[in-house]
């Protein structure tokens, strides 16, 4: 069973707490040591000449009653396996060569006291001088560094709390916030972090909930009337096939079925026709080509640049003929189809649409961008229904782009920019 947050986060800190104090204890030791080495290596080289020049004099145990050393007679005084102590008999040995003419050795010494043993230059036989020497580890511990290392140890703690509980669950969110509105919908997020945290979580999970089932509604209502209106518009075509009618009005009954069914195309490719389609590498300089295919040449200029690019071909393929269809029927021509590289370099396109009218107001353009709105120019208009620019949003969205409108001397050009998608696995 999993440790509640709190004591898990208790334990990480009395765990570095532990290790701090234990590298700070261990600095703390190697300074003492060296300033203990540095205090004893003047004195013991002064009682090394002190006990040399006597030793010519007098023997070993009169000078060391006279004078107080602790000397010692014999070829090797009983060492101990202290490794500690070792370096430190090392330590003494590197100071005292730099201010002896000789270097003596040193040896570490076996029991208590805790010391030395150095060798002085003897005339007749092996003595040794004693040298006590502290142990560097203090006990009890240093109330500074206890202080230190619980201060460490909270910090620490406290600033992995902050990051696993807040820091990276708010991070989570705000991805998924950021995949609202676009073409994937993000998935429920998991409640994880601090209680305000979870809350949040909960919150935007609910949101995105709300959302979801708002789009399927409308997928659904405009999936359902664009349906609805399939069969009347085909039998009001047989009809009119059966019937002879007055050639004038057999054609505006044309035209208005044309423009119905051209309606309900768009209410079905809005409806979410396009998130379904796999993307697919093709040229798009010929998948442009054919779309423009059936417009009179005299009316459609083409510069198309060869790229690959990995699209929804059919979304992508409508969205350009709402552009080109926007151009014809409320611009100028002749009209100019262009498709250049974007940005990233290798995988973003460009396609504008250029015809020599003065456009849409940039007042007006948010507007026309959004779905069900005409402009005044465009009311009236046979199959039009407020989706065209819309759609054609929607599908560069989709492509990791979007679109915008130019304006020059030559005329008025909407922009469709996108990038290559995933292929599909």
């Amino acid at each position: 069973m999993a440790s509640p947050a709190p004591v898990r986060y208790a334990l990480v800190g009395a765990g570095v707490s532990a290790l701090s104090l234990v590298l700070l204890q261990a600095l703390l030791a190697q300074r003492l040591e060296r300033a203990q080495i540095a205090q004893m290596g003047p004195e013991v080289a002064f009682n090394l000449r002190l006990g040399e020049l006597a030793l010519e004099r007098l023997p070993p145990a009169a000078l060391s009653r006279l004078s107080g050393l602790p000397l010692r007679v014999g070829e090797l005084p009983p060492t101990g396996g202290d490794g500690r102590l070792a370096v430190q008999a090392e330590r003494l040995q590197q100071a005292l060569c730099r201010q002896l003419s000789h270097c003596p050795p040193v040896l570490p010494a076996a029991g208590d006291p805790r010391g030395v043993w150095v060798a002085l230059l003897s005339p007749l036989e092996p003595v040794w001088l004693f040298a006590p020497m502290r142990s560097p580890q203090r006990w009890p511990l240093d109330p500074l560094l206890l202080g230190l290392a619980l201060l460490g140890g909270s910090v620490s703690a406290s600033l992995l709390f902050l990051w696993v509980e807040v820091q990276r669950p708010l991070q989570r969110l705000e991805q998924a916030l950021s995949q609202v509105g676009l073409a994937a919908r993000p998935a429920p997020l998991a409640a994880q972090g601090t209680g305000a945290v979870r809350r949040l979580t909960g919150r935007f999970n609910a949101m995105v909930q709300r959302l979801d089932q708002t789009e399927r509604e409308r997928e659904t209502m405009l999936a359902g009337i664009a349906h609805d209106l399939k069969s009347p518009i085909t039998r009001l075509r047989l009809r009119l096939g059966l019937a002879r009618p007055d050639p004038a009005d057999l054609q505006r009954s044309e035209a208005d079925l044309d423009a119905l069914e051209r309606i309900t195309a768009q209410f079905l490719l809005f409806a979410g026709g396009v998130d379904a389609e796999p993307p697919v590498e093709v040229p798009l300089e010929q998948l442009l080509a054919e779309l423009s295919a059936a417009i009179d040449p005299c009316e459609l200029q083409l510069d198309l640049e060869p790229m690959q690019r990995w699209v929804q071909p059919t979304a992508l393929g409508r969205a350009v003929g709402n552009l080109l269809d926007n151009a014809l029927s409320h611009g100028q021509r002749p009209l100019r189809l262009l498709l250049r590289p974007g940005l990233p370099e290798g995988e973003g396109f460009r396609i504008a649409v250029w015809d020599c009218g003065a456009g849409i107001a940039p007042d007006q353009w948010g507007q026309a961008l959004m779905p069900f709105q005409r402009l005044d120019r465009a009311r009236g208009g046979l199959g039009h229904c407020g989706l065209g620019l819309a759609i054609a949003a929607r599908v560069a969205a989709a492509h990791g782009g979007g679109l915008e409108a130019q304006r020059s001397e030559q005329g008025f050009a909407v922009v469709l920019q996108g990038r290559s998608l995933q292929p599909a696995a």
